[in-house]
């Protein structure tokens, strides 16, 4: 008995050693790990930006004054490394990977639940996607309104600003010079890229999925020929305050090669150089892509499984508090479903999918949100490319402007903006103005903002995150559709103004013929 407790014993201690080799060697990859990443970004800012090689030939002191000034413009910058996406490292391990694949095996059970209900009322397989063909309506017409868009950003932002710095240099009315190009340029932002294709989709009626495609690559748009005039006018300025030099301004002009891919690249912030893959993997841009159309049919059998169903007809019923609290909660998971799919498949899959076939080496498109302890990390976490451009071109220019006076008011500026974008997007493409998620982003996310900061440490806070977090996509999910369906059931005829700016779904109960059924 002795002999048996004692080889027990020895086999405990023996377990107990495993465990606690496995969690020193965790600990010990993740500390090597974050020391490596933030080793690799120092040395990157500390290293020279270089001259592209299309710029010589020049002299060693023009060369060395070039330098300079593209230093002060993008030195203090973003620094693009070369990092692969955080998923396509974290799926090398087994057991991240099995969830994934419990994604896919209830994906699998959406498709199986719908086959078999559509062939108990019908009596036969019914194998048609009306939604989808009605969401992505008016496709053509879609095509040639972005390839206007296009083609409109190649050419005149380019055009300008390519007028605008070959005679900078040289006029004697260089600020009248930069006021006249720069008024052409934020027209040409206002009207060019701002109203036409709005009006193009509120005149055309597109459906919400074509509307999301033109107004998303609207405001894409936007963004990225900010940042190409934001990021090169500086160096034209600062090469003509140089009284003494004699540097030739054309090599401060970027090559169009270099603005096509930029236009193209997942990105918001120019540099005339990227870091850059050796060769394409076709087979990965193909499993990309794939995994775009999977989150799409996925998307679709959430819609038609969850939502459809319950508000279709809870639209019709009496507004009152049971009623909202009820429909938040049964929106809660389709709300977290259509979250992550809209995370895997665009931040993902479709910025991998267009970085590999670019060969764009710095996948670092977001970061381990999911991990969150306070919603400032899930701000910066959540969507890297779209919060790099707020941050260095409203945040720091804010700052900047103001002397580094008014943080506070830097970051209600870049909520605002955020918010007020957020809820034009969903404005424009739902075709009603109901201001649920700028009012979480202004309210609630400011709220969150201050409260759960970045001091706040632990498992708890985590879980405070998920949990207002899932709330959040319950109401979003909740009252736009109850909307959607209130402006379908119960049309105003000549509405005026104030009653476009009230809900229809808070008195859309009085009336119970419905006009449309989807």
């Amino acid at each position: 008995m002795e002999v048996e407790r004692l080889i027990s014993k020895k086999l405990q201690l023996k377990r107990k050693a495993e465990h606690l080799k496995s969690d020193l060697m965790r600990q010990f990859d993740s500390q090597v790990l974050e020391f490596m990443d933030s080793l690799i970004e120092e040395s990157a800012s500390l290293e020279p930006a270089p001259v592209p090689a299309v710029f010589s030939p020049l002299s060693d002191k023009e060369r060395s004054k070039l330098r300079h000034l593209q230093g002060s413009s993008q030195g203090q910058g973003k620094q693009f490394l070369v990092r692969r996406s955080l998923l396509d490292e974290l799926f090398e391990v087994n057991h991240i990977r099995t969830i994934y694949h419990m994604f896919i095996a209830l994906l699998i059970l959406f498709i199986l639940s719908t086959l078999v209900v559509d062939f108990i009322d019908e009596g036969r397989l019914v194998l048609d996607f009306d939604l989808l063909v009605y969401v992505f309506g008016q496709f053509p017409l879609v095509v040639i309104t972005w390839i206007c868009m296009f083609l409109s950003v190649l050419v005149v932002p380019y055009s300008l600003f390519h007028t605008w710095a070959s005679h900078y240099h040289e006029s004697s009315h260089g600020t009248l010079w930069s006021l006249i190009l720069g008024s052409l340029f934020l027209l040409y932002q206002g009207l060019g890229l701002g109203f036409l294709p709005t009006f193009v989709v509120v005149k055309n009626s597109f459906p919400p999925a074509s509307c999301f495609i033109i107004i998303l690559e609207q405001v894409r748009l936007m963004m990225k020929a900010h940042s190409y005039i934001r990021e090169n006018v500086p160096k034209v300025l600062a090469l003509a305050k140089d009284k003494s030099s004699s540097s030739p301004v054309s090599p401060l002009i970027p090559q169009l090669s270099h603005y096509i891919y930029f236009l193209f690249a997942p990105t918001l912030i120019y540099r005339d150089k990227y870091p850059r893959n050796p060769v394409i993997r076709w087979s990965y841009v193909a499993s990309k892509l794939l995994q775009v159309l999977g989150c799409l049919f996925y998307a679709y059998y959430v819609f038609v499984r969850l939502c459809i169903p319950q508000f279709r007809s809870i639209s019709q019923q009496l507004f009152d508090l049971r009623a909202m609290v009820l429909c938040v909660f049964n929106s809660i998971l389709p709300g977290v479903l259509v979250l992550f799919l809209a995370f895997f498949a665009f931040l993902h899959c479709w910025l991998n999918a267009f970085a590999e076939m670019l060969r764009f080496a710095d996948r670092m498109f977001y970061k381990d949100w999911w991990n969150s302890t306070s919603f400032a990390n899930y701000y910066r976490t959540w969507n890297v490319v779209v919060h790099d451009w707020l941050y260095y071109y409203v945040y720091c220019d804010f700052l900047w402007m103001s002397k580094k006076r008014f943080r506070a008011a830097g970051m209600l500026l870049v909520f605002t903006m955020s918010a007020v974008v957020h809820e034009y997007i969903l404005a424009i493409c739902f075709g009603f103005f109901y201001p649920v998620l700028f009012c979480l982003f202004m309210c609630f996310g400011m709220m969150f903002n201050f409260i759960l900061h970045d001091r706040r440490k632990g498992p708890i806070w985590n879980v405070i995150m998920w949990t207002a977090l899932f709330l959040g996509q319950g109401v979003i999910i909740c009252l736009y559709s109850q909307e959607w369906y209130a402006q379908r059931y119960c049309p105003l005829q000549e509405p005026s103004f104030l009653e476009l700016l009230k809900p229809r779904s808070w008195s859309c109960h009085l009336q119970t013929n419905p006009a449309v059924d989807s």
